[in-house]
């Protein structure tokens, strides 16, 4: 069921009635009312042998015009109608949203976005690098949703990720008592959310920076490390592949995800082709190395047992690999309580 009523290109078409041919085909192209694509100033500037600003006059010119016309005033009912569409999305949304859920052709998007320019009501904010091009009805209630999206931005650390729940409730805590009658709607919440482009979600709902590689995965090393967050303990680098083709749709090759494993920092051998993640405290080197390391960490001797359990939530070795390696007296030592420290 459409949202609006009435038949965008037969509205137009009175409302360009008042226009001279030119005039009407520059709006026509700059707004591409027959094609999906709209001519640039430049170009039309170009097909008439005119600069482009001249164009931008009889754009302005064409469009105070028409607001000028009869037809304008018995078509006011249309801008009445898109009002309400804005109105129901939340006050305050991208253009893009706002365009699809009028209409999938592109071509009655570009007239919707005719009347937008010719009604009072309607403000566009232009799209920058933090922002996607949106409307809203108010400058205040866009203004408010934007200084939310930048607090919630900075509540978020480089490398967090942060679940849908979570960033629901971070958001709203940003937006305070602004736009309350939507607080209980989250459709309207997730489509302020999309209104940055800072801030992003990726395949498993998790949100962050869209700098960040967690978020814009950038291949194969990325994937992993968001499929092995997600199953919270260590992989085979063949389940990693295998994983990495179910839920992300990528062709991941054994070889190639094992080979990206090895190379990247944040991906730690902790059996055999067992990988574990870094952030997990897991060590990389032999098992010398992981005790040394537990030692280090620990800073008191250590009871056999105590030790044995410390090693094997770094690596994934047999508990008997860990008290051989314990017989290197060039590396460790008992005391007289008969505890393990580092000679």
């Amino acid at each position: 069921m459409s949202v609006i009523t009435f038949k965008p290109k037969a509205v137009s078409t009175k409302l360009l009635t008042t226009l001279n041919p030119r005039t009407r085909e520059i709006i026509v192209n700059r707004y591409g009312l027959n094609k999906p694509d709209r001519m640039t100033l430049e170009s039309i500037g170009k097909n008439y042998g005119i600069t482009r600003e001249r164009v931008r006059q009889i754009e302005n010119f064409a469009l105070a015009t028409i607001k000028k016309s009869k037809e304008y005033k018995d078509n006011l009912f249309i801008f009445d109608e898109l009002k309400k569409v804005i109105k129901d999305l939340g006050l305050v949304v991208s253009e893009d949203h706002l365009m699809k859920h009028i209409s999938k052709d592109p071509v009655i998007q570009n007239h919707i976005n005719l009347y937008l320019a010719l009604g009072d009501n309607f403000i566009k904010h232009k799209g920058d690098d933090i922002f996607h091009p949106h409307f809203s009805v108010n400058k205040e209630n866009a203004e408010n949703v934007r200084n939310a999206l930048n607090g919630l931005y900075e509540s978020i650390t480089p490398e967090e990720l942060v679940k849908e729940e979570e960033i629901y409730e971070r958001f709203l805590k940003h937006l305070g008592e602004t736009l309350k009658e939507y607080k209980n709607n989250k459709e309207v919440i997730y489509r302020y959310l999309a209104l940055s482009k800072a801030i992003g979600k990726n395949q498993l709902n998790e949100w962050g920076h869209t700098s960040s590689p967690h978020i814009k995965a950038r291949g194969i090393k990325d994937y992993a490390y968001l499929i092995m967050r997600k199953k919270g303990e260590p992989m085979h680098f063949k389940d990693v592949a295998s994983e990495i083709n179910k839920i992300f749709g990528k062709k991941a090759h054994v070889a190639t995800c094992h080979n990206e494993l090895i190379k990247d920092d944040r991906f730690v051998l902790v059996g055999r082709g067992m990988y574990g993640l870094k952030d997990w405290g897991h060590t990389g080197g032999v098992v010398r190395d992981v005790i040394e390391t537990v030692m280090k960490e620990e800073k008191r001797p250590l009871g056999k047992d105590e030790l044995v359990k410390l090693v094997l939530a770094k690596r994934m070795v047999k508990p008997n690999t860990v008290i051989v390696n314990l017989q290197n007296s060039k590396e460790f030592k008992k005391n007289k309580d008969g505890l393990w420290l580092l000679a």
